[in-house]
């Protein structure tokens, strides 16, 4: 179980990239009876540190804090593309995953991961303006640029800024279930899981005042996920072609429709069988698939695992 947290710092680290971990991770959020990690942030190179917007911190845990954690979080950091890291820090990283321990990184906090060796042979997330630059120092490793977060477990990256919100909430969910990881997220005020990757952040003209959207489509059918909709009836709600609302969804969402409904649904059932005692063929009618037997293909290459298993995983052998 995820209990003890430990955010890695070093010299001109990202605050935004640093707050993300200790928002989800730092905060007690015992009054709403969600879970209190053992959290501490600890320096790789001495008590006193930089953030690269200028102030100063001070830190009480060195790296010697990162032997007990299940969880070793490395935020962003500037010109960590380019800058070697101390031996001791990518010691203790292997011996973190060594000893069963997961990685995290957020951003440019990659290149720490990498560095370590812990990326060889893995995928792994990065901001789509340094998948390049990982790629030619690290080639051993397989790039996704396109997306927001990576899972190899136990190492787990994340591309740019806020993606470290969807990393560090899809971790919360993988260990504590997802209505836990939707709580914190109400917390915050962020969404709970966002799907698409980086394609709709990449630098792009403006969509012009005024112009088509497809949100209040997406609204739509995150309320009629029991229903069978085709491309071309979801154009014609959204007042346009399919040709041009496949290409406007993509733009939007960074997904296709099929996609995204999928994900949606397979969300909706996760919640159903944590929360509910619906049988798995009412679950599966109440989510779109049909059958069990359409809901368990779709939820096992999603999850990675059967609706039963996550039921009994969630709520006990005898809820199954």
């Amino acid at each position: 179980m995820l209990r003890n947290v430990a955010a890695v710092l070093l010299d001109r680290v990202n605050p935004f990239e640093l707050g993300v971990v200790c928002e989800v991770f730092g905060v007690d959020r015992s009054d709403d009876g969600l879970p209190v990690y053992d959290f501490a942030v600890a320096s790789a190179e001495g008590p006193s540190l930089r953030s690269n917007t200028g102030f100063s911190l001070q830190v009480e845990h060195g790296p010697e804090r990162l032997e007990t954690a299940d969880l070793i979080a490395v935020p962003a950091g500037s010109c960590y593309e380019t800058r070697d890291f101390p031996p001791e820090l990518l010691d203790a990283l292997r011996r973190g995953v060594d000893r069963g321990a997961r990685v995290l990184s957020v951003c440019s906090g990659v290149f720490v991961l990498a560095a370590a060796g812990l990326l060889d042979g893995r995928r792994a997330a990065a901001h789509w303006r340094h998948a390049d630059a990982l790629t030619r120092r690290y080639p051993h490793l397989t790039v996704e640029p396109d997306v927001l977060y990576v899972d190899e477990d136990p190492v787990i990256t994340s591309a740019g800024t806020a993606a470290g919100i969807d990393a560090c909430l899809h971790l919360v969910r993988k260990e504590q279930g997802p209505e836990v990881a939707n709580r914190i997220a109400r917390r915050m005020v962020v969404p709970p899981h966002r799907d698409g990757g980086q394609a709709q952040y990449i630098e792009r003209p403006l969509p012009l005042p005024g112009g088509d959207t497809v949100s209040e489509v997406l609204v739509w059918m995150e309320r009629h996920l029991d229903e069978e909709v085709t491309v071309e009836q979801l154009a014609a709600r959204a007042h346009m072609s399919p040709r041009t609302f496949a290409r406007r969804f993509q733009q939007e969402t960074g997904t296709t429709p099929y996609r995204w409904i999928l994900r949606q649904r397979v969300l909706l059932a996760q919640r159903l069988l944590e929360g509910t005692d619906e049988t798995v063929d009412a679950v599966a009618g109440r989510t779109g698939f049909g059958n069990a037997a359409a809901l368990r293909h779709h939820f096992v290459r999603a999850v990675g695992t059967t609706p039963n298993a996550y039921r009994r995983t969630f709520r006990g052998p005898e809820a199954a």
